[in-house]
């Protein structure tokens, strides 16, 4: 349809890059694209981290679960919820409270995550690779330790970014009738059924038939492993989480 609906339809999760380094333009460019997407009343309550410190990044990707990528990678961004310096400009005029507040954990949560997709979108459109990691949510005490996150302010996700040194495969998305809905929500348990077995057949070229699954067992197993470290985080930065 268009240069731009191409580029977000051929998205892929990279996780070997090669060594070319990502210029100072370049990541300007990223972080400035970043900073253009949507904000609710303009808080924009989040912050990001560009770790270039070869030492941290590799106490981070063990922290994520042993993640070599987040090592090895050009570029590497951690995205964080930023209630802080909105606090502190809210404590300017009132003393207003700012945490206890669901709206405001949803707002800073999502603007994060808006800011990346932007990113991600630019570093994309540069020819780059990106790759989300949401395992530095299993330790956010510790990550926060390690990057000096004042009260308020929390990881969402990192983002490994660099020059693609892979060609994965595509991963299928849930069918169109799976996830739009007109006027009414209708659930469409056939959708799932039939995305199912596609799951199946991708995982079986993906692995050379070593991996038997489909994204309802996929999902079960994410179910079973609920990352509890983060409700205790958020609970001591003052949230309610149930």
């Amino acid at each position: 349809m268009n240069a731009i609906i191409d580029l977000l339809k051929s998205h892929r999760s990279i996780r070997k890059f090669t060594n070319e380094p990502i210029s100072i333009e370049q990541r300007e460019a990223i972080i400035q694209a970043a900073q253009a997407a949507s904000t609710s009343s303009n808080m924009q309550a989040y912050s990001i981290i560009h770790v270039t410190d070869a030492d941290l990044k590799g106490q981070l990707a063990e922290l994520a679960g042993n993640q070599a990528y987040v090592s090895e990678c050009p570029l590497f961004l951690v995205w964080c919820a930023d209630l802080h310096r909105y606090a502190e400009a809210v404590h300017q005029h009132v003393d207003t409270p700012v945490t206890g507040n669901a709206e405001n954990l949803i707002i800073a949560t999502v603007e994060a995550a808006l800011a990346a997709q932007n990113a991600a979108i630019a570093a994309e459109s540069l020819g780059l690779g990106v790759c989300y990691i949401g395992g530095l949510r299993n330790k956010p005490a510790e990550v926060s330790e390690l990057l000096g996150l004042p009260q308020l302010v929390y990881p969402i996700f990192g983002m490994c970014i660099g020059m693609p040194d892979q060609e994965p495969l595509h991963r299928p998305r849930l069918p169109l009738e799976a996830v739009y809905h007109e006027n009414r929500y209708t659930p469409n348990s056939s959708a799932v059924e039939s995305y199912d077995e596609t799951i199946r057949d991708y995982m079986n070229v993906r692995t050379g038939g070593k991996v038997d699954t489909t994204w309802t067992k996929e999902m079960a197993a994410k179910a079973q492993r609920p990352r509890k470290h983060m409700k205790a985080f958020l609970s001591s930065q003052g949230y309610e989480v149930e």
